[in-house]
């Protein structure tokens, strides 16, 4: 009893406590329930928003390629796409297998389409198959009610209607891949691509314009329920590049089966009006991935269609580099134009013997006179008198010895060696019959062949240090053009020795002469070594070039020039193992030159 009084006691000492305690957490609850409900109220009605509202990109049309005279060469095509929504379908597996016996699905196309099956949620679209014809396109739609979850999604695709001409120039686009890593979230859109190459790597950024957005409603697995607002983005902007499709068309097919480059240029404002690279292949394939097959069959191609060789093939240059050390001999006066040199056919260089293709030597030859005919007697003798530190600042003025920045992927700056690049290299002294070999463009002498037209140019425009360009120069930005120190004199020696190459008697480039109208060229011949001649092939005969394999034949280069009085274009032309520059490489450029004339582009 007496247990029960103190417990009743006790009950009502703590009571208050209670009550208090009670009220307290009453009163907690409330001001959080008011913080919360009140104060924070913007902050979580904004967190609510963003969990029932989602933005999307919306991917703008990407910007067209034009040539100089308005035709498109990159544009955008109406592009059906077959579409999978696996949560509209009880068996996915059975919509692709019916869909792939009506439309073509490769082996690789189901790789994919089993990579997304994995990788995306039920409602999100998966693409089965792009580029669909109309006749597809009917199919599908006549077979929709067996294809449960497949529908057509319309959208654009990117087309080179030149395709394999404008490859190397234009390059492509690609859906993003892991290697291209950025920070934008445009990356992470389906179906979002990006220029891969050629200009379309380097205008990429204009190309895309802005994005515009899309706001949906979505329940709270991200299904989208309803559209709220849409923003147009900015389409990407056009670009009008200097080349010219008709020039281009012929230089391209000019090559024949022949593997090579050419160039060229407007020699005074430095616009490049055509560059090509064969063998080609054909951008179209890239666009939405290139199939396997496709890839390795062009990888495995001994003649390297991949490689954009106007600016990424490096040659030696011949001949064609006699131009630099016969400007480099006269700007230094080691000769002048009288100075003659005997070719015998052959000189002794300390313990070895250096040769002149014309085995029975061309006798007494002014710097004139060794240009027409090629000698390589005289500029194995000029280059050591003028020395390769002379030789090398002289083709570094001219543009080469440096990337010359064109916009297109992996150009290649070339070597112009001097005797510091030689110890640095290979820690042994300059020698003269390293000038020897230098002197007639080989040795350790590497150039691209938008060098040796860029060096072309230069010479002829009279000594403006143009800069090749895909995009047309304005007036302020041509008064800018340096003018070389070389001087004009010297210049005018120089072109009229690759006149008489093209138009004299017995010049090596007599078979490529032509006439329109009083408009003739000028221009170099080299051919180059990519093996070297034993003495006991020289004593036994050497063995003519159509007899070797096809890559230990010479290469073929020319440079050439019209019109020759007052010069407008200027063409670079390398023939990968073409055997001779006079009788594959010359034709080629004055296939060239001449259209251009015929054409009078400005």
């Amino acid at each position: 009893m007496n247990r029960n009084i103190e417990k009743k006691h006790l009950l009502a000492k703590r009571m208050p406590v209670i009550v208090i305690l009670n009220i307290i957490a009453f009163i907690t609850l409330l001001c959080r329930l008011y913080y919360l409900q009140v104060y924070e109220a913007s902050k979580y009605q904004t967190m609510s928003d963003e969990n029932r509202i989602s933005t999307r990109f919306l991917l703008s049309p990407r910007g067209l390629i034009y040539d100089r005279n308005g035709e498109m060469i990159a544009k955008n095509e109406q592009d059906f796409q077959a579409m999978l929504i696996t949560e509209q379908t009880p068996d996915a597996d059975k919509s692709i297998k019916k869909i792939s016996k009506i439309i073509n699905l490769s082996k690789e196309d189901k790789v994919k389409i089993e990579a997304q099956l994995k990788k995306h949620h039920r409602f999100i679209p998966i693409k089965i198959k792009g580029n669909l014809s109309w006749e597809d396109v009917s199919k599908i739609m006549l077979h929709s009610s067996e294809l449960s979850g497949i529908e057509i999604s319309e959208g654009l695709s990117r087309v080179y209607p030149y395709s394999d001409i404008y490859a190397h120039v234009l390059g492509y686009v690609g859906p993003v891949s892991e290697q291209d890593k950025s920070d934008n979230p445009l990356y992470m859109v389906p179906g979002f691509k990006i220029g891969k190459s050629g200009l379309e790597k380097y205008f990429d950024e204009r190309l895309r314009g802005k994005s515009g957005t899309i706001k949906l409603e979505v329940n709270a697995y991200g299904r989208v329920m309803n559209e709220i607002e849409r923003n147009a983005g900015i389409p990407g902007e056009n670009i009008t590049t200097t080349l010219d499709s008709r020039l281009q068309k012929l230089a391209f097919e000019s090559f024949g089966e022949n593997s090579g480059a050419a160039v060229v240029l407007n020699v005074n404002t430095g616009e490049i009006l055509a560059l090509v690279s064969t063998p080609s292949f054909n951008p179209n394939l890239f666009t939405n991935g290139i199939s396997y097959e496709n890839w390795n069959e062009l990888l495995n191609n001994e003649r390297t269609p991949l490689i954009n060789k106007p600016v990424s093939g490096q040659y030696s240059p011949g001949s064609t580099f006699k131009v630099v050390v016969a400007l480099a001999a006269l700007e230094a006066g080691v000769i002048t134009p009288d100075t003659r040199i005997f070719c015998g056919g052959g000189i002794n260089i300390g313990n070895i013997r250096f040769h002149c293709w014309k085995h029975s030597g061309h006798g007494s030859l002014n710097v004139i006179e060794a240009l027409k005919h090629s000698c390589d007697i005289f500029f194995y003798e000029v280059a050591m008198r003028v020395g390769i530190d002379k030789i090398q600042e002289m083709a570094i003025k001219l543009g080469m010895n440096e990337a010359l920045h064109v916009g297109l992927d992996n150009e290649k700056s070339g070597i112009i060696p001097s005797k510091s690049w030689k110890y640095e290299k290979y820690g042994t002294n300059w020698t003269k019959g390293d000038s020897a070999n230098s002197g007639i463009g080989q040795g350790y002498v590497l150039v691209t062949p938008i060098q040796l037209a860029t060096m072309l140019a230069r010479v002829v425009n009279g000594g403006h240090a143009i800069v090749p360009t895909f995009i047309k120069p304005t007036e302020e930005e041509l008064n800018k053009i340096p003018r070389l120190n070389i001087s004009t004199r010297n210049i005018e020696i120089v072109k009229r020795g690759m006149y008489e190459v093209v138009n004299g008697a017995g010049g090596t480039a007599g078979r490529a002469r032509f006439n329109i109208n009083g408009a003739k060229m000028g221009g170099k011949t080299g051919t180059t070594q990519v093996r070297r001649i034993s003495m006991k092939e020289r004593v036994g005969g050497i063995r003519r070039d159509e007899s070797l394999p096809w890559n230990l034949r010479n290469h073929a280069l020319f440079i050439g020039f019209a019109p020759v009085e007052n010069p407008k274009y200027a063409v670079a032309v390398v023939v990968e193992h073409g055997s001779s520059g006079s009788g594959v490489a010359a034709p080629i450029a004055s296939k060239i030159l001449q259209e251009a004339l015929r054409l009078d582009i400005r």
